[in-house]
């Protein structure tokens, strides 16, 4: 820590481009520090006018849910160019993180998670991109959101929290989908959804997303350092980390996905680490997608058809998940017949070796569908082929005073279109987690970690090719004295986010809570 204290400071000393000067960051933590923030950029907003309106204003004390009903904008009729949600919350006192989701509709619009908050209060945002949910937004819709939290003489943090949404008249909207709707109770936790859909008969394209969370405070708020069943582990169950999201469409499988390793703001022990910067997607959890064209020819025919969610690796009865599930869809002018020409299920591999405090695991899948579909602009032939995998080495000393996680997963799906409108999209994520927690013999503990949120997507249609390249990385190392009061924990910690979002790069750097 004191040698990287003293590169920050070389740093510091010779400038950056792009960072706001301030004063000299104080020695350790003390009961203030700076509003949590992140180097993701603001969104992209038409200029031109716009209307909010506001959804959500309320305090949440307990597990008690917010209602109201959302009504579309009046002065703002017609069709936006974008919609942005903005959430703005503060806390004082003392509080876990908490998890949050709100829906409209019954269709979950956003999913987060709250920061810990300092003795004398801290204020955040967040904002998020919900264009794709317009078709919810011209009519009246329920609103329910809950952050569950508990408030006595020892929690006294209240999540203060209000959310608006605004309009944007100007610009044109990527063609948000037609039809939005739940594909069960998005309120019920748990590792499966299943519900039935009913697609209009016109339906052209079809797309999943599933909010999938491993949370809940028990082991599988970190699934990814789950030990197998037989080793020497405080969360040792099933046959180790592997998890994967899977789509059913009438009892068969139709998509894969890897899920996200998130680290909310208590993560790894140590909320230090997190206090002024939290870990990539804390705030914004992002949902799992998936395209399902090559089925759509077997949902069309007017009859209600049984989707289902599952988390492969969780054990009958383990808690711990939450995976809130929306089904869109895109609709032509004419009904469409169709069917599913092809289905490859290739053998899930899921080889885990433990010994003497040691896990590695080498897993992956894959997962490939053609079908086919008859328009009324012609056929169009859709195939999907996905692959995930998941590479790890778990470390641990008795005690577990020392826990170390090297851990990698890709994500990679190739859409191909043809017929009409010919496409091929292929979408490639990467996620990984390199870190440790260590007590020493001070009785410090030390949490040192490395993140990376990465994504390339290549998309070829007959605009030409274009990309997207993103990289959200998070490097940190924080330590506190355990067993003392807050004073005398002499906490510390230096972090740094750097967004890269193809030729921009915003970056947040920060010691003992304050951004330098």
């Amino acid at each position: 820590m004191k040698k990287l204290l003293m590169i920050m400071s070389a740093v510091l000393a010779l400038g950056m481009s792009g960072t706001a000067a301030y004063a000299a960051p104080p020695g350790e933590f003390g009961t203030d520090w700076d509003d949590p923030t992140t180097a993701t950029p603001a969104i992209e907003r038409p200029a031109g006018p716009s209307c909010t309106v506001r959804v959500v204003t309320h305090k949440f004390v307990n597990f008690d849910p917010y209602t109201s009903t959302y009504q579309p904008p009046a002065g703002c009729a017609g069709d936006w160019g974008k919609v942005v949600l903005d959430l703005h919350g503060a806390v004082k006192g003392r509080q876990f993180d908490r998890l949050g989701a709100m829906s409209m509709g019954g269709v979950t619009i956003f999913k987060t998670s709250t920061p810990e908050p300092s003795a004398d209060g801290i204020e955040w945002k967040v904002e998020k991109d919900v264009t794709a949910y317009s078709a919810l937004f011209r009519s009246p819709q329920p609103v329910w959101m809950l952050i569950g939290n508990v408030v006595n003489e020892t929690y006294t943090g209240i999540l203060d929290i209000t959310v608006d949404l605004t309009f944007y008249a100007a610009g044109k909207a990527k063609n948000p989908a037609h039809t939005v709707q739940p594909l069960a109770d998005p309120h019920r936790e748990g590792t499966d959804q299943v519900g039935t859909v009913t697609l209009p008969r016109s339906t052209e394209r079809l797309v999943a997303e599933v909010y999938a969370t491993g949370s809940g405070g028990g082991c599988e708020e970190f699934w990814y350092s789950v030990a197998p069943a037989d080793a020497a582990y405080s969360c040792a169950y099933g046959s180790g980390p592997y998890r994967e999201v899977q789509v059913l469409v009438d009892g068969k499988l139709a998509g894969i996905a890897a899920p996200y390793p998130h680290i909310y703001t208590g993560g790894w022990g140590n909320p230090f680490l997190w206090y002024a910067v939290p870990a990539p997607r804390a705030f914004d959890v992002r949902p799992l997608t998936y395209d399902l064209g090559p089925f759509i020819g077997q949902l069309t025919d007017g009859q209600p058809h049984r989707l289902a969610v599952r988390v492969v690796g969780v054990p009958e009865g383990q808690s711990g998940w939450d995976v809130p599930t929306n089904v869109l869809s895109w609709q032509g002018s004419a009904p469409v017949t169709g069917s599913v020409t092809s289905v490859n299920d290739y053998p899930v591999k899921n080889v885990v070796t433990a010994a003497d405090k040691k896990v590695t695991v080498s897993a992956g899948h894959r997962f490939a569908a053609t079908g086919v579909l008859n328009t009324s602009r012609g056929q169009v032939t859709t195939s999907v082929d996905q692959t995930v995998t998941n590479d790890s080495t778990h470390t641990w000393t008795d005690g577990e005073n020392h826990d170390e996680l090297v851990a990698s997963w890709s994500d990679q799906s190739i859409v191909t279109r043809l017929g009409v409108d010919p496409s091929v999209v292929r979408d490639s994520k990467r996620f990984s987690i390199n870190g440790y927690t260590d007590v020493n013999e001070a009785n410090r503990l030390v949490t040192k970690m490395n993140l990376l949120d990465a994504a390339t997507v290549m998309t070829v249609g007959p605009g030409g090719v274009s990309w997207l390249r993103l990289d959200d990385s998070f490097v940190g190392e924080a330590g506190y004295t355990l067993g003392v009061p807050r004073p005398d924990r002499h906490a510390t910690c230096v972090s740094q986010q750097t967004y890269k979002l193809n030729n921009q790069v915003t970056t947040v750097r920060t010691v003992n809570g304050y951004r330098v």
